[in-house]
């Protein structure tokens, strides 16, 4: 057996990042910014007003001080003449300063009668003027490779640039194995159960930027194993769900060394997922998971999201293990690295009562999985522990 560091650096030698494809940028969210992007204007690209007002010179702007408005300048329509002495310009919010004027004095700050204005209220030193080029000028980048925000597509939005490079979604293949298993919404037989390991994987790995086909459920034969793998040609990783251990009926290192697989591991020294084996079928990588659900979504979490984070090019492949103080005393470790379901609170982090890697309720109530190192010793309440958000 390995460790999980170990089987993590032997997993990501098995993938590597994908292709570039450009996509309309209303499309882009979520994506992964595969090439750096360069604004082609300057924003604003002009000095604009932050209020509505009147544009006028600030060497002019005193309390009780006149002038005559000679026209308007509106967004998406400036005032195209010069603004002279004892003049102003009736402005609106986004608009063009107009010519000659550096100060924008607030409506509020004046009274308007006819053409004529008269500053009523003191009006400060603030200029109300944005000025060109504050947000962004042309050339400034948006660095690749990062996942793009919604925000990060209205800045895009506003640069100007029409389509952006991603990085192709990786297509993740899903196989579960086993006669005790049917689809959701069919009828078991007395002795089966519904599958459900395959869709918790697709809704994480989809959240995370794949593309997940679900494949039918492969039957405890040789031959219905080899139309599972055939059915995956084409993805970039595939994953099978059961079957992986060392019972009779676990066939997939069998049928998978048969079509070519070249093993890369088998077994991790980890609790829950220990039976997890890895290698590569031709160009695409393969991962076997084990069967019992909470195995297989922790495995998820630890090895599949990284290994699709790789193959996205994004640099942090690992979420970072963060602390928190035991709300509750736990007991002495045994001999694997273990991946306890945990509380975490305001009063810290408890691990969840039952740690059965059957109990796919127990995951559920969970938002961490709580680290334990081999032959951890019993720990207190109020110890600082590591764990990993989910």
């Amino acid at each position: 057996m390995i460790s999980v560091e170990e089987a993590r650096a032997l997993l990501f030698d098995l993938v590597s990042p994908l292709p570039s494809e450009h996509i309309p940028l209303a499309e882009a969210s979520g994506r992964v910014l595969s090439e750096d992007m360069t604004a082609t204007r300057d924003q604003p690209p002009f000095a604009a007003s932050s209020m509505d007002g009147y544009a006028l010179k600030s060497t002019e702007a005193e309390l009780h001080a006149m002038f005559e408005v000679i026209g308007e300048s509106a967004a998406g329509r400036r005032f195209d003449g010069v603004v002279g002495p004892g003049q102003a310009v009736r402005i609106f919010t986004g608009a063009p300063v107009p010519e000659g004027a550096d100060f924008i004095l607030i409506q509020e700050d004046a009274e308007r009668r006819e053409s004529l204005i008269t500053i009523t209220q003191d009006p400060g030193t603030k200029t109300n003027i944005r000025p060109a080029g504050i947000d962004f000028t042309q050339g400034t980048k948006i660095v690749a490779p990062s996942v793009l925000r919604p925000e990060d597509i209205a800045l895009m939005a506003a640069m100007n640039i029409p389509t952006v490079p991603v990085t192709r979604k990786p297509v993740i293949a899903l196989i579960s194995t086993g006669d005790e298993l049917v689809m959701p919404g069919e009828t078991p037989g007395p002795d089966q159960i519904i599958a459900s390991n395959t869709f918790g994987l697709k809704a994480l790995l989809e959240n995370a930027g794949a593309h997940v086909r679900i494949l039918p459920i492969a039957r405890d034969t040789v031959a219905s194993l080899e139309t599972a793998f055939g059915l995956a040609d084409g993805a970039d990783l595939v994953v099978t769900i059961g079957g992986a251990s060392v019972g009779e009926y676990d066939l997939v290192a069998e049928v998978s060394q048969t079509l070519g697989m070249e093993r890369s591991f088998y077994k991790i020294r980890m609790r829950p997922g220990k039976p997890l084996m890895a290698g590569r079928l031709g160009n695409t990588a393969m991962v076997g998971l084990p069967g019992n659900p909470v195995s297989a979504m922790v495995c998820g979490y630890l090895f599949l999201l990284p290994m699709l984070r790789r193959m996205l090019g994004i640099e942090q492949v690992l979420t970072p293990f963060q602390s928190a103080r035991l709300a509750e005393p736990i007991g002495k470790n045994g001999p694997r690295e273990h991946y306890m379901r945990a509380v975490l609170g305001a009063d810290g982090i408890r691990a969840c009562a039952d740690q059965d890697s059957s109990l796919l309720s127990v995951l559920a109530q969970a938002n961490a999985l709580l680290v334990r190192e081999p032959h951890d010793h019993a720990r207190p309440v109020g110890d600082e522990v590591r764990y990993l958000p989910l």
